[in-house]
């Protein structure tokens, strides 16, 4: 059995005992058509056609029908039984003849009419017209475009609701730009970031992750210079690197310096060199401490002012992170020199905080280099040990000998000829370069102006994100340069070297002096040797020359003595007598 609903509009008109109904509209013969086709009934409309051949009388017709009028609407319900036959029926308190016999060799040449004309009864249906039935080729067709519809629609239902990020696409595309993501269709007050974009991966250069850069600044006029220097020359994209700057309790030209050389940096010709976003914050907590070596490394002054320094990091930080920052760099002003690549050389190891070693450079009297940052570490027993005994507001600061911990420290770990991935787990970093993922800080850890296990600031950052399970490392042989300032001692000592350097000149100036008037007057010794020695000579000839003449005249009076003595000897003047 086939049943089939079908809803005819038509008019009622009365004719004594004959009941008939006008011409249905074109729509009424392409409806059993369409409806076949669409719901993949094949069979429908031949047993519509085949309705118009049999003969009903014996049977019982209801239509049913609602409202009053001409306006009908009438519910066919046809039922092929195995004989072949067709039943209309109708309501008991209607009278509707049934129609007659069809006869075969009355058809049209395209085919029977939709319903036949009866002879015999109180009623018939005389269509002029009807539509065929629709071609195998075209119900294809309308399958298919049908069915990739229904594919197509519910792709974008799953789409949709496994993907939420790809709705404003969908939605856009869909309705041809009206309702895309676009800020011209948006509220201006509304603002809509996906953070699964922002999390941080070993090659951010390439996935054009975004950087904030943070700063603190007080009385750093003089390193800004420097500082600078080092934005220059870094190779990550500068446009992917945010700048964020806090100047607090300053008393030189921190600010209006730091104002004019980002000017300066922003304005230069080379397309490359401009950096992103640029915030500059002035904010004073008032931090007594002075900038001098000896007060700010001082043993008394490390508790207060690790606190208010972990206040300045987390007002800069509140202050300046976006939902498209995947990374924070903490860098301090007075860096000296670093690998232009350490942004990333730091963010292929792809570790949730990392810290680079940071030694200092020192003059040739003082060994000419040595470890700086003594805030990277790994806990050691004695530590905690420690930790039981202090109170509960105490803070532990390495490298003074008042807090022995023992611990191993990532400064002392360096060899220069070390491999510089190499990677070492640490508890406490230190904050004069560290890089962190922004979903370490999104997460809640920030820097504890409080005591925290006994730390404060960046010791206790490094500690906060251990107990949330993210891992920090550090890269004991990968260093960096800080700058050399040095403390009263070595103040001290380089004026007592100066003093001695001074007087060791002077004596060797006098010694000079001395030396040079000796060769003054000694200018010519060989001339005057020569000349002695030639002197020497002709005295000695003299002597010699002397000798022999006093031989000659001895040996001449010799012979005259003899010859007055001999008695045979006669004077001239006795002879001539």
């Amino acid at each position: 059995m086939l049943a089939c609903p079908l809803f005819l509009p038509c008019q009622l008109r009365d004719t004594s005992s004959n009941f008939s109904i006008r011409r249905p509209s074109a729509f009424l013969f392409r409806l059993p058509a369409l409806v076949s086709s669409s719901l993949g009934l094949g069979n429908l409309y031949p047993a519509l056609k085949a309705f118009a051949s049999l003969n009903c009388k014996d049977h019982h017709c209801t239509p049913v029908h609602w409202g009053t009028g001409q306006g009908f609407i009438y519910l066919w319900t046809l039922r092929l039984q195995q004989q072949g036959e067709a039943a209309l029926y109708r309501a008991p308190d209607t009278h509707v003849g049934c129609v007659g016999d069809m006869n075969r060799h009355y058809a049209f040449t395209n085919g029977y009419t939709a319903y036949p004309h009866g002879e015999s009864g109180t009623f018939s249906i005389s269509p002029h017209r009807f539509q065929p039935r629709s071609q195998p080729a075209l119900r294809r067709r309308r399958q298919l475009i049908q069915r990739l519809f229904i594919i197509g629609g519910l792709s974008i239902c799953i789409l949709t609701l496994f993907f939420p990020s790809w709705r404003a696409t969908i939605f856009g595309t869909l309705t041809l730009g009206l309702l895309s993501a676009n800020d011209d269709f948006q509220l201006e007050t509304v603002r809509y970031y996906d953070l699964t974009n922002a999390q941080g991966t070993a090659r951010g250069w390439e996935r054009e992750e975004r950087i904030l850069l943070c700063t603190p600044l007080r009385d750093a006029a003089t390193h800004l210079p420097m500082f600078f220097s080092h934005l220059r020359n870094f190779t990550y994209p500068h446009h992917l690197i945010d700048l964020a700057f806090l100047v607090s309790d300053s008393k030189d030209e921190t600010s209006s310096l730091l104002t004019q050389m980002l000017k300066d940096l922003q304005d230069d010709p080379d397309p490359k060199m401009p950096y992103g976003e640029v915030s500059v914050i002035e904010k004073d907590f008032g931090q007594k401490v002075n900038q001098d070596v000896e007060s700010r490394h001082g043993f008394a002054a490390q508790a207060s002012r690790r606190k208010l320094m972990a206040q300045a990091r987390n007002w800069l930080l509140s202050a300046t992170l976006r939902p498209n920052h995947s990374w924070v760099y903490w860098r301090d002003a007075d860096v000296e020199t670093a690998p232009f690549t350490i942004l990333e050389d730091l963010m292929r190891h792809n570790k949730d905080v990392i810290v680079p070693n940071v030694w200092r450079p020192l003059p040739d009297w003082l060994g000419g280099e040595q470890p700086y940052d003594l805030n990277s570490w790994q806990e050691s027993e004695t530590a905690l040990a420690l930790a039981d005994t202090l109170d509960e507001d105490a803070v532990i600061v390495e490298g003074y000998a008042e807090y022995a911990t023992w611990r191993p420290h990532l400064a002392y770990l360096r060899d220069p000829y070390g491999d510089p991935d190499m990677e070492m787990e640490i508890d406490g970093v230190g904050g004069v370069s560290i890089l962190a993922k922004a979903r370490v800080f999104r997460s809640g850890v920030h820097f504890p102006a409080f005591s925290f296990e006994k730390h404060a600031e960046t010791e206790a950052f490094g500690k906060m994100a251990k107990r949330m399970k993210f891992s920090v490392v550090g890269l004991p042989h990968y260093t960096i340069w800080h700058l050399y300032e040095p403390s009263l001692d070595d103040i001290r000592h380089m004026e007592e070297m100066e003093k001695e350097r001074l007087q060791r000149e002077a004596e060797e100036k006098e010694k000079a002096e001395r030396t040079k008037r000796i060769k003054e007057e000694f200018k010519d010794t060989k001339a005057q040797w020569e000349k002695d020695g030639a002197a020497i000579q002709d005295m000695m000839q003299k002597d010699q020359k002397q000798q022999q003449q006093q031989k000659q005249g001895e040996a001449t009076q010799k012979q005259g003595s003899k010859a007055e003595s001999s008695p045979d000897s006669k004077t001239p003047s006795d002879k001539s007598n």
